[in-house]
């Protein structure tokens, strides 16, 4: 049975058999890589390695980095002038013409999604715009919705609570703020 619920996951450091473990838990049917580069220090996790280990395992990869990665061609990148382009736009209808077939993950390298641009851009992008459920694999094992990273973001900038500013006006704010932080123009 398939819902409307795309998964992401962060490889980070983790051996190929966690990682493994992370997919076959979560039932995941694609991955999805978003990588900009999409190679590692860890053999396991550079393009070729990574989709002939998927697929041995029946779990299909695709790379949508060009259109869907975090680095422009300019050192920074804009997640907002990113998010408004072709390619993009042709990234996003990839995802979501997939998540009608199978059970994907948006994967990059980031262990914690809110550190990573699968979430402050791609994930964001699918929820705000496509109405899209996202559910993030933590390192752990556990499911995290989207909704619960989207309250560590406003814990993590101190934008909880406030009279003035709708749920949705704090969260661009900790969006726009963390990708700041993380070295992204906005």
């Amino acid at each position: 049975m398939l819902t409307n619920t795309v998964y992401s996951i962060g490889h980070s450091n983790l051996s190929w058999v966690d990682f493994r473990k992370l997919i076959e838990q979560s039932d995941l049917a694609c991955i999805i890589d978003v990588r900009s580069a999409p190679t590692s220090r860890w053999r396991h996790f550079r393009q070729h390695e990574l989709r002939m280990r998927l697929n041995q395992i029946g779990i299909a990869y695709l790379h949508l980095g060009v259109e869907l990665g975090g680095r422009s061609a300019n050192s920074l990148a804009d997640y907002e002038a990113m998010a408004r382009t072709a390619s993009f736009a042709v990234g996003i209808e990839r995802v979501v013409e997939i998540a009608g077939r199978c059970r994907p993950a948006l994967m990059c390298s980031e262990h914690d999604p809110v550190d990573c641009h699968r979430f402050l851009l791609v994930a964001r992008h699918l929820v705000e715009q496509r109405g899209i459920e996202i559910a993030h694999v933590l390192r752990d094992g556990r499911v995290e919705p989207h909704e619960h990273t989207e309250d560590r973001l406003l814990a993590l900038h101190g934008g909880t609570e406030d009279l003035f500013e709708t749920r949705a006006e704090r969260l661009d704010h900790a969006f726009r703020w963390q990708a700041r932080r993380l070295g992204a123009a906005r």
